[in-house]
């Protein structure tokens, strides 16, 4: 069964989750799991509706890029996750360009490199 996973990410990096939940639908994809992630700004109720679907979901997994420190939702949401116990696992957008600091927000959070295997090996560990 699929496990249901919230992806964390700055708007300016929406391609990368899109690239993200299609190399979860390639057929030679060792992992599958249910995007939850939020798809467009909702109105002044935004932060009930995104704790609600984080709650819901096995894991946060977040993109961490240089957009990342000034992402307030995205912020938000990695701490909401922290405050409700969901699991987070960040993966680096690119690995050849890594900010140099990272927001607070990421603190205990184990960041690694995009690949099948580590986004496997934490689903799987859910």
């Amino acid at each position: 069964m699929a496990k249901r996973i919230f992806i964390s990410f700055a708007i300016e990096d929406k391609t990368l989750r899109d690239f993200l939940v299609g190399q979860a639908k390639n057929e030679k994809s060792p992992f599958e799991f249910v995007d939850m992630s939020v798809k467009k700004p909702w109105d002044s109720a935004w932060k009930t509706n995104c704790r609600r679907k984080i709650k819901g979901c096995n894991g946060v997994l977040i993109i961490v890029t240089k957009n990342t420190k000034n992402a307030d939702g995205q912020l938000w949401e990695v701490k909401c996750a922290k405050d409700e116990g969901i699991p987070r696992r960040g993966i680096w957008g690119y690995s050849d360009d890594k900010p140099s600091r990272l927001p607070s927000e990421l603190d205990g959070v184990r960041i690694v490199n995009w690949t099948w295997n580590n986004i496997k090996n934490w689903i799987d560990s859910l």
